[in-house]
């Protein structure tokens, strides 16, 4: 069994798929216009797929109760996390571990992400 793809359900389909695609992903097919839009990295892996639903309201503060978090593979913490600032995205401390960097960051809608250096 492989992981196809994870699924977040959104408030704003187009406002989500703005952000998700900053962050480098791109439509694989889908559109906001239908509420299911389903992105992935450009050199291949997961899909992230973005599905409207009334049942979430607009967004607010952090979702610290979550069960998921999305993480982003990265080369370099500080300086993804410092071009996501750049572009008025909330980013939280960077913390590093036995050689590993992560720091996580709130998505438009509240939701936790995370930009990691672990593979």
């Amino acid at each position: 069994m492989k992981l196809g793809q994870a699924m977040v359900f959104v408030h704003d389909a187009a406002q989500m798929q703005a952000f998700y695609e900053a962050l480098g992903l791109v439509v694989v097919d889908g559109s906001a216009a239908s509420g299911f839009i389903r992105l992935a990295d450009p050199d291949g892996g997961a899909v992230l797929a973005l599905h409207f639903t009334k049942a979430i309201g607009p967004g607010g503060p952090p979702r610290v109760d979550s069960a998921t978090k999305l993480c982003f593979n990265v080369d370099d913490v500080d300086k993804e996390r410092a071009a996501l600032v750049a572009r008025g995205v909330t980013m939280r401390d960077i913390h590093r571990w036995e050689g590993i960097a992560f720091c996580d960051g709130i998505d438009p809608e509240g939701n936790i992400f995370q930009i990691t250096t672990r593979r």
